[in-house]
């Protein structure tokens, strides 16, 4: 029996490169959502060209003038409750949603991380890798919970970092990353395969005790 597609939700702040990536798996089939709505904080960026161009619907929901948070959150809140989305995907949305929205699509909501999570949560992670001398990086899939950057992890992308690595080489090799697990993660949400229970991530009926790791090298 086939499974209805997830009307799916795509929050964006930027150029939508993982947007991008998303919409061209589900041109090529098999992701398992329909994409209904891409939303940004920020009016003319590059995530709502690329929406357009792929003939989905758009909404922009500005930061309200004086930095009224609260009525920030109350827009996302009713754009999102007048889609009633499967599947939220944050992808590059650069602000935090509070508890109240979080919660509300709890086990559906998802982010991309450019850390291996729990390491680096926040901001400037490939500035802080190097400032560390560390050897690893990359990018994780996660579900959203409350706390930032702290909710169980789907799929990570792994990479080795390399003696001429600067904060910009390894933007753009975890981005790639990013582009082959994010929309293998909507995927597994979609069919069934991963779920959030118990405040951890199952797959195909297993808890997951760590993120499946897919390296650089695997492709």
């Amino acid at each position: 029996m086939s499974r209805q597609p997830l009307r799916t939700a795509v929050l964006v702040s930027g150029s939508g490169s993982n947007l991008q990536a998303i919409i061209d798996a589900s041109v090529r089939g098999g992701l398992g959502v329909s994409l209904d709505l891409v939303l940004s904080d920020r009016p003319g960026v590059g995530a709502l060209e690329r929406a357009t161009r792929a003939g989905i619907p758009t909404c922009i929901v500005p930061a309200a003038p004086g930095g009224d948070r609260s009525a920030f959150q109350a827009g996302i809140r009713r754009a999102l409750d007048d889609l009633q989305p499967d599947l939220v995907v944050l992808a590059g949305f650069l602000r935090i949603l509070d508890a109240a929205t979080v919660s509300a699509y709890g086990g559906r909501m998802l982010n991309v991380h450019p850390s291996l999570l729990p390491r680096y949560p926040g901001l400037h992670t490939y500035r802080r890798v190097l400032a560390n001398g560390d050897r690893t990086h990359g990018a994780t899939v996660h579900f959203v919970i409350p706390e930032l950057d702290a909710g169980p992890g789907i799929i990570q992308y792994r990479i080795a970092v390399r003696p001429e690595d600067t904060e910009e080489t390894l933007r753009q090799r975890v981005q790639r990353g990013e582009h082959q697990i994010y929309p293998r993660a909507v995927a597994w949400l979609a069919a069934g395969r991963a779920v959030f229970r118990e405040g951890s991530v199952w797959l195909d009926g297993q808890r997951l005790e760590h993120p499946v790791v897919v390296d650089e090298a695997d492709g």
